[in-house]
Protein backbone atom coordinates (compact mmCIF):
# COMPACT_ATOMS: atom_id res chain seq x y z
CA UNK A 1 0.00 0.00 0.00
CA UNK A 2 2.86 2.39 0.74
CA UNK A 3 4.03 2.14 -2.85
CA UNK A 4 0.53 2.79 -4.18
CA UNK A 5 0.48 6.02 -2.18
CA UNK A 6 4.09 7.04 -2.82
CA UNK A 7 4.54 6.43 -6.57
CA UNK A 8 1.73 8.79 -7.68
CA UNK A 9 3.21 11.45 -5.35
CA UNK A 10 6.58 11.00 -7.07
CA UNK A 11 4.77 11.41 -10.39
CA UNK A 12 3.25 14.70 -9.15
CA UNK A 13 6.69 16.11 -8.36
CA UNK A 14 8.16 14.66 -11.55
CA UNK A 15 5.43 16.15 -13.75
CA UNK A 16 5.41 19.57 -12.10
CA UNK A 17 9.04 20.27 -11.25
CA UNK A 18 11.34 18.36 -13.58
CA UNK A 19 12.40 19.03 -17.17
CA UNK A 20 12.63 15.94 -19.36
CA UNK A 21 16.14 14.68 -20.09
CA UNK A 22 17.96 16.36 -17.22
CA UNK A 23 19.83 14.92 -14.27
CA UNK A 24 16.84 15.36 -11.95
CA UNK A 25 14.65 13.57 -14.51
CA UNK A 26 16.99 10.57 -14.42
CA UNK A 27 17.02 10.66 -10.60
CA UNK A 28 13.21 10.58 -10.47
CA UNK A 29 13.17 7.72 -12.98
CA UNK A 30 15.52 5.69 -10.77
CA UNK A 31 13.39 6.35 -7.67
CA UNK A 32 10.18 5.46 -9.52
CA UNK A 33 11.69 2.28 -10.98
CA UNK A 34 12.94 1.13 -7.58
CA UNK A 35 9.62 1.80 -5.84
CA UNK A 36 7.76 -0.12 -8.54
CA UNK A 37 10.13 -3.04 -9.05
CA UNK A 38 11.62 -3.55 -5.59
CA UNK A 39 8.63 -2.73 -3.38
CA UNK A 40 5.35 -2.71 -5.27
CA UNK A 41 5.74 -5.67 -7.66
CA UNK A 42 6.91 -8.19 -5.02
CA UNK A 43 4.23 -6.95 -2.59
CA UNK A 44 1.49 -7.32 -5.20
CA UNK A 45 2.69 -10.82 -6.12
CA UNK A 46 2.80 -11.91 -2.48
CA UNK A 47 -0.64 -10.41 -1.84
CA UNK A 48 -2.15 -12.31 -4.74
CA UNK A 49 -0.44 -15.61 -3.82
CA UNK A 50 -1.42 -15.51 -0.14
CA UNK A 51 -4.87 -14.12 -0.92
CA UNK A 52 -5.58 -16.93 -3.35
CA UNK A 53 -4.33 -19.45 -0.78
CA UNK A 54 -6.95 -18.09 1.65
CA UNK A 55 -9.67 -18.05 -1.00
CA UNK A 56 -9.06 -21.69 -1.92
CA UNK A 57 -8.89 -22.88 1.69
CA UNK A 58 -12.25 -24.55 2.36
CA UNK A 59 -14.48 -22.80 4.89
CA UNK A 60 -12.61 -19.48 4.96
CA UNK A 61 -14.78 -17.48 2.56
CA UNK A 62 -18.58 -17.52 2.44
CA UNK A 63 -19.20 -16.81 -1.24
CA UNK A 64 -22.94 -16.47 -0.68
CA UNK A 65 -22.28 -13.17 1.17
CA UNK A 66 -21.68 -9.86 -0.56
CA UNK A 67 -18.44 -8.88 1.22
CA UNK A 68 -16.03 -11.23 -0.61
CA UNK A 69 -17.30 -9.94 -3.93
CA UNK A 70 -16.88 -6.28 -2.97
CA UNK A 71 -13.42 -7.02 -1.62
CA UNK A 72 -12.46 -8.98 -4.74
CA UNK A 73 -13.69 -6.14 -6.95
CA UNK A 74 -11.67 -3.59 -5.00
CA UNK A 75 -8.57 -5.81 -5.19
CA UNK A 76 -9.02 -6.10 -8.96
CA UNK A 77 -9.29 -2.31 -9.31
CA UNK A 78 -6.22 -1.91 -7.10
CA UNK A 79 -4.33 -4.32 -9.36
CA UNK A 80 -5.43 -2.32 -12.41
CA UNK A 81 -4.20 0.85 -10.68
CA UNK A 82 -0.83 -0.79 -9.98
CA UNK A 83 -0.44 -1.60 -13.68
CA UNK A 84 -1.64 1.88 -14.69
CA UNK A 85 1.16 3.33 -12.58
CA UNK A 86 3.63 1.04 -14.35
CA UNK A 87 2.50 2.35 -17.73
CA UNK A 88 2.77 5.95 -16.52
CA UNK A 89 6.34 5.27 -15.39
CA UNK A 90 7.13 4.07 -18.92
CA UNK A 91 5.73 7.36 -20.24
CA UNK A 92 8.19 9.29 -18.06
CA UNK A 93 11.08 7.08 -19.21
CA UNK A 94 10.16 7.69 -22.86
CA UNK A 95 9.78 11.43 -22.22
CA UNK A 96 6.14 11.46 -23.34
CA UNK A 97 4.25 12.07 -20.11
CA UNK A 98 1.13 14.04 -21.04
CA UNK A 99 -0.57 14.07 -17.65
CA UNK A 100 -0.45 16.95 -15.21
CA UNK A 101 0.43 16.92 -11.54
CA UNK A 102 -3.27 17.46 -10.82
CA UNK A 103 -4.16 14.21 -12.61
CA UNK A 104 -1.65 12.31 -10.48
CA UNK A 105 -2.97 14.02 -7.33
CA UNK A 106 -6.50 12.84 -8.16
CA UNK A 107 -5.31 9.34 -8.99
CA UNK A 108 -3.47 9.28 -5.67
CA UNK A 109 -6.87 9.10 -3.94
CA UNK A 110 -7.84 5.80 -5.59
CA UNK A 111 -5.86 3.56 -3.19
CA UNK A 112 -7.44 5.31 -0.20
CA UNK A 113 -10.97 4.69 -1.46
CA UNK A 114 -10.15 1.07 -2.29
CA UNK A 115 -8.53 0.53 1.10
CA UNK A 116 -11.69 1.78 2.83
CA UNK A 117 -13.87 -0.50 0.68
CA UNK A 118 -11.70 -3.53 1.44
CA UNK A 119 -11.51 -2.92 5.20
CA UNK A 120 -15.22 -2.16 5.53
CA UNK A 121 -16.09 -5.24 3.46
CA UNK A 122 -14.07 -7.52 5.73
CA UNK A 123 -15.15 -5.95 9.03
CA UNK A 124 -18.86 -5.50 8.33
CA UNK A 125 -19.26 -8.77 6.38
CA UNK A 126 -22.60 -7.91 4.84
Amino acid sequence: MAGLFYLPRLFVYHAESVESGGETDRLFQVMERKVLRLIMNPAMTATWVFGLCLVFTPGIVDWSAIWPWTKAGAVMVMTWFHHWLGYRRKDFVAGRNSRTGRTYRLMNEIPTVLLVIIVVSVIVRF
